[in-house]
């Protein structure tokens, strides 16, 4: 089992797996959980559950396809939308490009790309994220006899600051091409904050290099639209969490797709419905973040970058 002591890097990140950013981390388990148990599912984590169970979360938490859902809380809904997410991510690592065999993962939380997907001989894949969430992931996956199918890098760290050196330290070479993740993170950083990512990442990639993120379109709108107020309202009475209140309350939203464009970058956008249209499903709430808003970016550095 690996010990706090051989996390790289240290941090002040304090969170756990049960609150704040970390208990999201724990119910995008969950709703994967749910998605490999459907028939038609498209992702399959064979680790999911047991993070859920592992927990002592502050709600309970539905890991089954058949959990009946509440109007206010569209579990389902929620659960198919992690798929479709996972399956998105999960192809771009598949197709990051001969060459590539570093892959980093930003604010990882309970993902175990690591474990499910085959990924070529020599691929080190860095998972970044606050020490006590990394610790009850690898209990968990111990517990579960799990062995990565890749070198497994983790890095404890806390993204809002420096954390480059400790990544460097656990075997990151910026002198090579690598592929970066930014999975379920941006929402929950400033616009000030969202930009130094950027920056580190451009800082610390080659040409042949390329990173994917998802983001949500108009999320200071969509803040202050009465009917989604309403229904946060009703979700968050009813939950006893308010994934709003760890949203920074800004007016703008940052333009990560511009940015990265005139930074030099080659950038595709997809729409979160428009990617589940193609993998044959929907999202029958249209209101729900995050599938409204949601945005998918894919950024390759080319050559001339």
């Amino acid at each position: 089992m690996t010990s706090a002591s051989e996390f790289a890097g240290g941090t002040s990140a304090e969170w756990d797996i049960v609150t704040g950013v970390g208990f999201t981390a724990l119910a995008v388990a969950a709703g994967r959980a749910m998605e490999t148990g459907r028939d038609d599912g498209l992702v399959s984590d064979p680790y999911a559950e047991a993070f859920v169970r592992a927990a002592d979360g502050p709600i309970e938490l539905p890991t089954r396809p058949d959990v009946e859902d509440d109007p206010d809380i569209p579990w389902s809904t929620m659960a198919r939308y992690m798929g479709v997410r996972s399956r998105y991510f999960d192809e771009y690592f598949s197709t990051a490009g001969a060459g590539v065999s570093q892959m980093v993962l930003l604010a990882a939380g309970l993902d175990a790309r690591a474990f499910r997907l085959d990924w070529p001989a020599g691929t080190a894949v860095y998972e970044l994220d606050a020490p006590k969430v990394l610790e009850f992931k690898n209990r968990v996956l111990d517990e579960q006899g799990a062995r990565p199918r890749a070198d497994r890098r983790i890095v404890a760290v806390d993204l809002r600051e420096e954390w480059t050196g400790p990544l460097q330290a656990a075997g990151f070479d910026p002198s090579r091409p690598s592929a970066w993740l930014a999975e379920g993170l941006l929402p929950f950083l400033p616009n000030t904050a969202k930009e130094q990512l950027l920056r580190t990442v451009d800082a610390l990639t080659v040409p042949g290099s390329s990173i994917e993120l998802e983001y949500v379109a108009d999320l200071a709108a969509l803040r202050r639209d009465p009917e989604f107020q309403e229904r946060r309202a009703r979700m968050a009475e009813k939950s006893g969490f308010d994934i709003t209140q760890l949203w920074p309350d800004e007016d703008q939203d940052f333009p990560v797709d511009t940015w990265l464009r005139d930074h030099g970058w080659t950038v595709t956008v997809e729409v979160v419905d428009d990617v589940a249209h193609r993998y044959g499903t929907e999202f029958p709430e249209q209101g729900m973040f995050p599938a409204r808003g949601g945005r998918f970016v894919t950024a390759h550095k080319p050559a001339s970058a």
